[in-house]
């Protein structure tokens, strides 16, 4: 089955781009684990970043399908390692009756905030790696669990030497 990997590109931000990408996939029985996208500073391209799991094969050739769409101006593989990836989580949780203290602990500990407190529950969020996500909400399984949404994987390379850039678009 392969290993998760993820891919950031630079599109065009205009209709249609989304469903010509995901089409790609779906057209070669890849499968979009996690999906991420949001205008950048120039309103005219768009940042993905799509994680998905593959073998190496996989990896190379959705990477080289992606780079002949006209949309996409620029896809790259960001390597484990060489890139940062984190989800954004909120999450409604119950309360107990007995106060939110516990709760309250749990999401400290994890580095999240308190977005909203009312009868019967909390709102909480938390930036994380994917991982990290996961393992939060697992432990969270045993307080009850009302409702929860998850950003797809946002990543970054390291460093400076494989910046995925609007500037060498315009």
């Amino acid at each position: 089955m392969g290993e998760r990997f993820t891919v950031g590109l630079i599109v065009s931000n205009h209709f249609g781009v989304l469903n010509r990408i995901s089409g790609l996939y779906g057209k070669r029985g890849f499968n979009i684990d996690s999906l991420a996208v949001g205008v950048t500073e120039d309103p005219r391209f768009s940042r993905m970043t799509i994680v998905s799991t593959g073998d190496e094969y996989i990896r190379s050739q959705v990477v080289k399908q992606l780079n002949k769409l006209h949309d996409v101006k620029k896809a790259v593989l960001l390597e484990d390692g060489q890139s940062i990836s984190l989800e954004h989580l909120m999450i409604k949780l119950k309360t107990n009756g007995s106060g939110n203290a516990e709760i309250v602990a749990h999401l400290n500990s994890y580095g999240g905030k308190v977005l909203d407190i009312g009868d019967g529950y909390v709102t909480a969020d938390l930036t994380a790696s994917t991982d990290r996500i996961n393992e939060f909400i697992e432990k969270c399984i045993p307080f009850g669990i009302l409702e929860l949404c998850r950003s797809g994987s946002l990543s970054l390379s390291k460093g400076t030497d494989n910046i995925l850039s609007i500037q060498d678009f315009q």
